[in-house]
């Protein structure tokens, strides 16, 4: 769908490497501008080709530039004649000290859609701190949500990251779909501390709304949303919502008739604001079974479940195998790579092209001048 547009990457790690991927995805011609060194995430894991790397760069070329000498930022605009796109996640003060002053590209090239992700915006006093997952998720309460005050930890994928490039790619299309009747191209920004901010909407809601702090334990109370430890030792998770038959439901696949008549939990909200208790009612049911059984009872009962999957169990999941949801590319030197399909499908039919993650500069000397 993105046939003839061609994107320009001068990104690293997560954020602008996701937003220019999910491009790639959609057809985009994605040419990765890497330093001499290359993106860090390609020496995660040791080597230049790690896990980390290649799951944010698929379907791309990678060109190595060293754009503090003329000669690298006179190819740099070379290449900027003919693209379309540009991202990029540098600090706001790094761009003009290597020739790529934003207004200076808008009026040489009026139809380039510029896109700059920052950790904190080209303003304010934290302006010029750097910024990585853990510290946008924890400025902007995303983690207020997750971390108990009394013992914090940090666990759990890159959310801040994520949800900043994912807004990105979406600011994207939308200024290459006014481009088309404007002929102009725009210049967006967009850094992660709004990005995690947005994106838990709902709870800067409930504060500015209610005066309701949010907890780590308030979306799943209100949502009605546990994970039990079988007799196996193994776990299910169940998300009840506030439909009335799922409640039910449960409580009769438990053969749990003392937990549905005990008036602490008759209502929802009672079983809202007693969550921990009635959690702890439940955790001591599921305990007495194996996790098969009470899939079993759970899958007949019409009840919103699931196993809690490892990373390798999803990868053996019959509906992950059913929706045909893993693919494989072959590198000419790095050899078969393994990668999850972009989860949109257009007229019923996939959309990913299988190239797989360049190495660095594979593509320096391709004729793209």
């Amino acid at each position: 769908m993105l046939d003839g547009v061609r994107v320009l990457e001068l990104g690293t790690t997560i954020t602008a490497p996701l937003a220019a991927v999910m491009l790639a995805d959609l057809g985009a011609d994605v040419i990765k501008i890497e330093r001499p060194e290359g993106d860090p995430f390609r020496s995660f894991r040791g080597g230049a080709y790690s896990p980390h790397f290649v799951a944010f760069n698929r379907n791309k070329r990678s060109v190595v530039l060293d754009l503090t000498t003329e000669a690298g930022r006179a190819r740099m605009h070379a290449l900027l004649a003919k693209a379309d796109v540009l991202i990029d996640n540098v600090r706001p003060n790094v761009l003009p000290r290597v020739g790529l002053d934003p207004a200076e590209l808008h009026e040489r090239f009026p139809r380039l859609i510029h896109c700059s992700i920052t950790g904190f915006g080209a303003s304010g006093p934290y302006r010029d701190r750097p910024a990585f997952d853990a510290v946008a998720q924890a400025l902007s309460g995303v983690s207020s949500l997750f971390v108990d005050p009394a013992d914090p930890d940090i666990t759990g994928p890159t959310i801040s990251d994520n949800v900043t490039g994912m807004y990105a790619c979406s600011g994207i299309l939308a200024a290459l779909f006014e481009r088309e009747r404007t002929g102009s191209g725009r210049r967006l920004e967009i850094n992660m501390l709004e990005a995690s901010m947005a994106f838990i909407a709902d709870a800067f809601a409930a504060i500015t709304q209610l005066g309701l702090t949010l907890t780590q334990h308030s979306r799943v109370a209100s949502s009605q949303s546990y994970a039990f430890s079988c007799a196996d030792g193994k776990a299910v998770a169940v998300h009840l919502s506030s439909i009335e038959k799922f409640w039910t439901g449960l409580v009769d696949a438990l053969e749990a008739p003392d937990i549905r008549d005990d008036p602490r939990f008759a209502a929802r909200m009672d079983r809202v604001n007693r969550y921990l208790e009635l959690r702890a009612a439940l955790a001591e049911r599921f305990r007495t079974r194996p996790r098969a059984y009470w899939i079993e009872r759970l899958e007949r009962a019409d009840v919103p479940y699931a196993s809690v999957n490892t990373v390798a169990e999803a990868l053996d999941d019959p509906q992950v195998a059913a929706l045909g949801t893993l693919f494989t590319m072959q590198h000419p030197t790095e050899g078969t790579i393994t990668a999850v399909h972009a989860p949109l499908h257009v007229d019923g039919t996939r959309i990913t092209p299988a190239v797989p993650p360049p190495t660095l500069g594979e593509h320096t000397n391709d004729a793209l001048w």
